[in-house]
């Protein structure tokens, strides 16, 4: 698959570690369990349409997405690139940052994905979407999991800033 397609299930060389979507979804059911689409790390593109198109079903009336985006700037200093490198356990932990908040969460439907490798401005590094039957749910299970995601999965990125200087941040 060339570098700059957004990775899909279909695709994927390493689809052993997507989980698939099995059964009846049923959003409107709070107690029902929570269904995982797929939780992982890539250096291949990711999009926030296809965690959406993994989470959406008629039985919700919610999805909530989240894309974290490359910005030109932090700090107040210019931003050319970044470079992200995750621990050789990322993708186990992010799996099982989906889990926590998939049982946190029940009724709703989950999908994540991290990138690692060089990245640009503009380019998405975390994508994520959590449907369920209402709107609260999904916000709340959405930022959660983000803030999972940032805190727990060990992957760090490198900043290159436009006066030559670079910086580690998350490495310690």
């Amino acid at each position: 698959m060339p570098a700059d397609e957004p990775l899909d299930a279909a695709a994927s060389e390493d689809a052993g570690t997507l989980r698939g979507i099995v059964g009846h979804f049923d959003a409107d059911d709070a107690s029902a369990p929570a269904e995982i689409a797929f939780a992982y790390v890539s250096d291949q593109p990711i999009t926030v349409e296809w965690c959406v198109d993994n989470v959406s079903s008629d039985e919700a009336g919610a999805v909530v997405t989240f894309s974290g985006v490359v910005r030109n700037h932090d700090h107040g200093r210019g931003v050319l690139r970044l470079s992200y490198s995750g621990h050789p356990t990322a993708d186990e932990v992010m799996r099982q940052v989906a889990d926590d908040v998939a049982t946190a969460h029940p009724g709703t439907r989950i999908a994540v994905a991290h990138r690692v490798g060089e990245l640009g401005v503009g380019d998405i590094a975390l994508a994520a979407a959590v449907a369920s039957a209402h709107r609260a749910q999904a916000f709340a299970a959405c930022a959660e999991l983000v803030d999972a995601v940032k805190s727990r999965v060990p992957i760090w990125k490198e900043q290159w800033f436009t006066d030559g200087t670079t910086e580690w941040v998350g490495a310690g």
